[in-house]
C-alpha cells in the first residue's frame, strides 16, 4: 500500500536522538572500509530480517482484509475497522514508547516484537484449520501487531548506529529504504498470487514466517550493545513534549505541512481501507487481480524515492513538495474508476501518480524537518508532527468504513479520494507558494 503521507522515510533514524555509541571495531573489521556494508556480517543479517519482514508486512496488507472479506464475509466497516486497529497504538502510546525505549536494550526488545508478530499471524491459520476463526481474532491481531510495531520501529531507528559508524549509517540506510520501497510492489502481487493459489489464510502465514526469519538474524548478530545510559529525569515528559508542539504549532511551514499531512492521511488511508473491499466486491476482481492492481499502484512510490532528492535541486525544495502535493491529490480520483479487466488502466496510472506525489513528498519534508528545526528541539518536533499524522490513520479509516458501509465501498472511495484531490491547497495557506525552496532555519525565505 502506499505509505501514510505523514509518515517519515523508513528506516531513517529518529530526529534529535542521541545514537548510541557505536561499538569499537578492529581496524580489520569489513564494516569500516569503504562501501563495505555488503562484507559486514551483522549489517547483512540486519538487512536481510528486515527486507524479509517488509516483504511479509505488505503481504498483510492485502492478505488481512482479503480473509475478512472472502473467508469471514465481512463487510466495509468491519475491514475499515482492521485498518484501524493497526495505528490505533501510534495515537495511543507513540509518545511515551520513545521514552521507554531509551531505558531497554533495543535487540531483545525487537526480537520479542518480531516473536509476538510471528505468534499473532500464525494464530490466524490455526484458527481457520480448527474452524474457530472471527472477526474478533483479526481485530486482536491487527491491534497486537500494531502496537509491537510502535516498539519494533521506534528501537529500529535508534540500533543501526550500534552496528555502524556514523559515516556508514546513510548507506546503510540507503540499502534499507530501497528494499522497504521495493516490498510495498512485491508484497500485495505476492499476497494476491498467493491468496489466488491457496487461499488468503496462507498468505498470512508467509507474514509470520517472516517475522520469524527477521527474530532469526537478530538473535546471530554478534555485536554487543552497550546498555541505555539512565536517563535525566530533571523535567518532566509533559514539560518537553509541549515545547515542541508549541514550536510546530507557532512555525509557519512545519503547520502547514503538519496539517497537510494529516488531512490527506484522511483521503489517502480512507480510501486504502476499504479499497479490497471495492475491489472484490464492486470492481469484481479476482484475488490476484487484486494483488497486483495494488502492487502496480506502489511503484510510483519507488520511483518517486529515487527522484525526490533530484527533483528538490532542480524545482528547488518548496517547488518540488507543492508538485507532489498536486500529484498526490487530484489523480486519486481515477482510483474510483476501478473495474473489472478493461477498466483497471485509469485507476493503476491514478495510483502510481499518488504514491509518487507521496513518495516524493515524504523525502522532501523529512529532510526539510532535519536540517531546519534548532537540534534540541528535533526530537519533539518530528514526534509531534507525527502524531497528529498518525492520529488520523484510525480515524480516517472508520470514518470510511462508515460511508462505505451506509452508501456503499464505490461511494467510500469516491468520498475519500475527492478529499484527498482537494488537500494541496493547504500548502497555498502560508509562506510555502512564494519560496523557490525551503528556508534553512526558522526564517523568512
Amino acid at each position: 500500500m502506499t505509505r501514510a503521507a505523514g509518515s517519515a522515510p523508513p528506516r531513517t533514524p529518529a530526529a534529535g536522538e542521541t545514537p548510541p555509541a557505536p561499538t569499537p571495531r578492529p581496524a580489520g573489521d569489513p564494516g569500516v572500509r569503504r562501501g563495505g556494508l555488503l562484507r559486514h556480517r551483522d549489517f547483512r543479517l540486519l538487512w536481510a530480517g528486515q527486507t524479509a519482514s517488509a516483504v511479509g508486512s505488505n503481504v498483510t496488507t492485502v492478505a488481512l482484509p482479503l480473509v475478512a472479506v472472502t473467508v469471514l464475509d465481512a463487510g466495509a466497516f468491519g475491514v475499515a475497522v482492521l485498518t484501524a486497529a493497526s495505528w490505533l497504538p501510534w495515537l495511543l502510546v507513540g509518545l511515551p514508547v520513545g521514552a521507554w525505549v531509551d531505558r531497554l536494550p533495543r535487540r531483545p526488545l525487537m526480537i520479542v516484537c518480531d516473536l509476538v508478530c510471528a505468534a499473532l499471524f500464525l494464530s490466524v491459520p490455526v484458527a481457520a484449520l480448527l474452524g474457530v476463526l472471527t472477526v474478533g481474532q483479526l481485530l486482536v491481531v491487527a491491534l497486537g501487531a500494531g502496537l509491537a510495531r510502535v516498539f519494533f520501529e521506534t528501537a529500529d531507528q535508534v540500533y543501526l548506529p550500534v552496528l555502524l559508524r556514523p559515516e556508514q549509517v546513510p548507506e546503510g540506510n540507503a540499502k534499507l529504504q530501497a528494499t522497504q520501497t521495493a516490498s510495498y510492489v512485491l508484497g500485495p502481487g505476492l499476497a494476491g498470487g498467493v491468496a489466488q493459489l491457496a487461499g488468503a489464510v496462507t498468505a498470512l502465514l508467509l507474514d509470520a514466517l517472516s517475522f520469524l526469519f527477521s527474530a532469526v538474524c537478530l538473535l546471530r548478530i554478534r555485536t554487543v550493545e552497550k546498555p541505555p545510559g539512565r536517563v535525566r529525569r530533571s523535567r518532566s515528559l509533559r514539560r518537553e513534549i509541549g515545547e515542541g508542539i508549541r514550536f510546530v504549532a507557532r512555525d509557519p511551514y512545519l503547520r502547514a505541512l503538519t496539517v497537510f499531512g494529516a488531512a490527506s492521511n484522511v483521503g489517502l488511508v480512507g480510501y486504502q481501507a476499504v479499497l479490497v473491499v471495492f475491489l472484490v466486491r464492486e470492481a469484481r476482481l479476482a484475488p490476484a487481480s487484486v494483488g497486483a492492481l495494488v502492487a502496480v499502484m506502489s511503484l510510483g512510490g519507488i520511483v518517486g524515492a529515487l527522484l525526490a532528492t533530484r527533483l528538490g535541486r532542480r524545482l528547488g525544495t518548496a517547488r518540488a513538495l507543492l508538485l507532489a502535493g498536486v500529484l498526490s491529490g487530484p489523480p486519486a480520483l481515477l482510483i474510483p474508476l476501478a473495474g473489472p479487466a478493461g477498466a483497471l488502466v485509469l485507476p493503476a496510472v491514478g495510483g502510481v501518480l499518488v504514491s509518487f506525489g507521496v513518495a516524493v513528498g515524504n523525502v522532501v519534508k523529512g529532510s526539510f524537518r532535519q536540517t531546519y528545526t534548532p537540534h534540541h528541539l528535533l526530537g519533539r518536533v518530528t514526534v509531534s508532527m507525527q502524531m497528529l499524522n498518525y492520529g488520523t490513520i484510525p480515524l480516517a479509516a472508520l470514518l470510511a468504513g462508515a460511508v462505505g458501509a451506509a452508501y456503499g465501498t464505490g461511494t467510500a472511495i469516491a468520498v475519500m479520494t475527492g478529499w484527498l484531490a482537494l488537500t494541496p491547497v493547504i500548502l497555498l495557506v502560508g509562506p510555502l507558494w512564494r519560496c523557490r525552496d525551503l528556508p534553512a532555519a526558522p526564517e523568512v525565505c
